[in-house]
């Protein structure tokens, strides 16, 4: 354990819904709910005007409108969200070496191994002036922990929200951890807390008077011998700059069950590409395709197919989600689908790419020679595609997400439904803008990147 308070946790209030909050005058100082907007969607961030009615993350979007029904109910705009992440991990990058995302709103940085701080005094002086930065970069707040370990420092980050700072003295640790319930520790979640309950222990000092033995018996040696020391302020973890992923996969839930088989088949086939998509920006390629299906009820289905060699195609991937696809019945309907590559590597095998276009050129002649084969004599009637909807399908606009009208501007969707959509037109610079309402067909109505939250910021990149 080192003797001074230079491990630093970063955690940014209600990111999402602070992040929609800057972005739209019109909800500054509102209740905002940022999640799936479904019948089975959830709330990923609640703003802390909504928290005073009960809403919180993970919560039922349904029971979060019930609690706060005046609230405004956004979907997630990932690309914004990604772009003021990292220049917040740039911020912090700038501080140390060591620095450890654990998501997009949270990071553990090691400001002793950059040489930014070495004592109480001149880590409080950084924490302050990164929130300054992040304040000044992004127009959003982060809350800060200083201590001599990441169980610490995190404890801080939670005991300063919103907007604060919270430095743990060294030789402090044992008199604040003692009131705190057991769920405060690392490694104790839902279960594990029930478990200590049973037995009446309930808080982080009743954990530390039962002992070690006591613990292991109740937990198993590996846990109980770790709860123990956290318990006592013992937590030697590193910050590790490189959090190794063992997998990239996607997923999507959807509001109604999926009963058409074909439809299933074109969600596996988009979600394999958005797979692909995530491991080339990365960088990575893999062997292992997992699909994954939970069915209407509730069941979850794994398959996997392991390639000859690590692949980053498109084709590859989808021609194996698509061959596991075949041994799942999905006649009940599904409620999701997911796709993945595991067994990473920082290579791909070039023959699979050559195998993926040799099959798609050889069934490419195939039909080719069929149609020859098999093409009547006389006129050619006009192809019809079986499962084409019969007109165009109507555009979706998401609420929440930003738009641009020919005459009116820049401006983001209120809502939409019965062929209209409403927008307000507004920026992140501008003052509460003008609600209008149009077609949903409107040709001068497009959707459109997100603005910047600060002026002089370039905005989310492609991706």
């Amino acid at each position: 354990m080192r003797s001074a308070p230079t491990i630093l946790h970063l955690d940014m209030d209600a990111f999402y819904a602070s992040a929609e909050q800057a972005a739209k005058p019109s909800l500054r100082g509102k209740a905002v709910v940022v999640g799936g907007l479904g019948p089975r969607g959830v709330v990923a961030t609640a703003s802390y005007e909504a928290r005073r009615f009960g809403v919180h993350s993970a919560m039922p979007t349904a029971q979060a409108r019930r609690l706060a029904p005046h609230a405004a109910y956004l979907t997630p705009r990932f690309a914004l969200y990604r772009d003021v992440s990292n220049q917040v991990m740039g911020l912090l990058r700038e501080l140390s070496p060591l620095v450890e995302p654990l998501s997009l709103d949270e990071a553990f940085v090691d400001l002793e191994a950059g040489g930014a701080a070495f004592d109480s005094g001149s880590a409080r002086e950084v924490g302050e002036r990164l929130r300054a930065e992040i304040r000044r970069v992004t127009g959003l707040s982060g809350s800060v922990g200083l201590a001599v370990s990441k169980m610490l420092a995190k404890i801080g980050s939670e005991r300063a929200k919103p907007d604060g700072l919270v430095l743990i003295e060294p030789g402090t640790e044992r008199e604040l951890l003692a009131p705190l319930p057991v769920r405060v520790l690392p490694g104790v979640g839902p279960a594990t807390g029930d478990h200590l309950r049973r037995a009446g222990i309930t808080t982080v000092d009743e954990i530390a008077e039962a002992g070690q033995d006591e613990l292991v018996r109740l937990l198993g040696r590996a846990h109980g011998t770790g709860l123990y020391a956290m318990a006592l302020a013992l937590d030697e973890r590193p910050v590790v700059s490189e959090r190794e992923g063992k997998s990239v996969s996607v997923e999507d839930t959807y509001d109604l069950d999926i009963h058409d088989r074909v439809r299933v088949r074109g969600e596996v086939a988009r979600l394999a590409e958005r797979c692909t998509r995530r491991l080339r920006e990365a960088g990575r390629s893999g062997r292992t395709v997992v699909l994954k299906v939970r069915r209407y009820d509730f069941s979850t289905l794994t398959r996997s197919e392991t390639l000859r060699g690590p692949t980053d195609d498109p084709a590859v991937v989808r021609e194996a989600a698509a061959r596991l696809l075949e041994g799942v019945d999905t006649t009940g309907g599904v409620r999701l689908l997911g796709v993945g590559v595991s067994g990473l590597a920082d290579y791909t095998q070039e023959d699979l790419f050559a195998q993926a276009a040799g099959e798609r050129a050889a069934a490419e002649a195939e039909a080719a020679a069929g149609a020859d084969e098999q093409a009547p004599e006389g006129p050619v009637a006009e192809a019809v595609d079986p499962v084409a909807p019969a007109a165009p399908e109507e555009r979706r606009w998401p609420a929440g997400h930003d738009v641009v009208h020919a005459i009116h501007g820049p401006g983001w969707v209120q809502g939409s439904g019965v062929g209209r959509v409403t927008v307000r037109f507004e920026t992140p610079t501008s003052a509460p803008g003008r609600v209008r309402t149009f077609r949903t067909d409107d040709p001068e109505l497009s959707l459109s990147a997100p603005l910047p939250l600060v002026e002089g910021d370039d905005g989310p990149g492609e991706g």
